[in-house]
């Protein structure tokens, strides 16, 4: 079987779930524009740079369990066939990644929304707001709870299948959820969380940074986040269903998965 040639786009930071195989999950779009939804990876997926075209062999999950058509999972967990062809740059204004990604971009959440209804159960795809009014910070759990934490340790995302003698150490709890609200082309509004690694990972550096004081940590995540992206980018969002959500059928089954952020491009002068 020919192997699938996919566009890594997204990488969720860990999000437990009654299905133990959706802690983690990683999205991308593949040559026409259609958006694949690879789940579990090990966590040491993230060594891989976003943006990369890579190739390995997908399967479909046993028994259709999840019934997101863009759902699959790899044929080898470890992703030992997985090769990478080549890397998008930012050159251009993103010129690359933008004909790759943005093939088919959503303005209206309702059109969305009814998408991703039966037959058609769309549960991924790229969104454009109008206009975004805010860049949220709420509290959230300090630790995973105790049922999350025994289902982290059922998957290999901590060692990628390596040294399975050594003790796991479960990733950070972020304990705090960042959050977008922005309204689309007739102007519903929505507030979405953002559960990209990358968000979670910039937390975690600032932390650091701060030497452990959360205040300056949240000030970093929001200069880049709310200042720097939603005043010089051109923000779309990557958004995706999660499969419990998607089966109960809310009335918004979507989180933010990822930002893709080029700069603005600077208005040409009509004299």
């Amino acid at each position: 079987m020919a192997k699938t040639r996919v566009l890594i786009t997204v990488t969720t930071y860990p999000l437990p779930s009654r299905s133990y195989d959706e802690l983690i999950c990683t999205a991308g779009v593949l040559a026409d524009g259609k958006w694949i939804r690879i789940y579990p990876v090990p966590l040491t997926f993230l060594e891989f740079r976003k943006y990369q075209w890579v190739e390995l062999d997908l399967i479909e999950h046993k028994h259709r369990r999840d019934f997101r058509p863009e759902s699959r999972r790899p044929k080898y967990p470890d992703l030992s066939d997985l090769e990478v062809i080549e890397h998008l740059d930012t050159v251009q204004n993103w010129y690359e990644r933008k004909a790759a990604c943005l093939k088919r971009v959503y303005t209206n959440m309702t059109q969305l929304i009814e998408d991703s209804k039966a037959p058609g159960n769309l549960s991924l795809a790229a969104f454009k707001p109008a206009v975004f009014r805010r860049f949220t910070v709420e509290e959230d759990d300090r630790e995973w709870k105790e049922l999350w934490l025994e289902q982290l340790k059922q998957v290999d995302m901590f060692t990628g299948g390596q040294n399975q003698s050594e003790a796991r150490i479960p990733i950070d709890k972020i304990p705090y959820k960042f959050k977008y609200q922005f309204e689309d082309d007739e102007g519903r509004s929505s507030t979405m969380t953002i559960e990209d690694w990358e968000i979670g990972a910039l937390y975690r550096n600032c932390l650091a940074a701060a030497e452990g004081d959360e205040a300056i940590a949240i000030d970093k995540v929001r200069e880049k986040f709310e200042t720097e992206f939603i005043e010089a980018k051109d923000l779309t969002l990557f958004l995706g269903s999660t499969l419990d959500h998607h089966r109960k059928r809310h009335s918004n089954p979507f989180t933010i998965i990822g930002v893709f952020y080029p700069p603005k491009e600077a208005q040409q002068s009509l004299l």
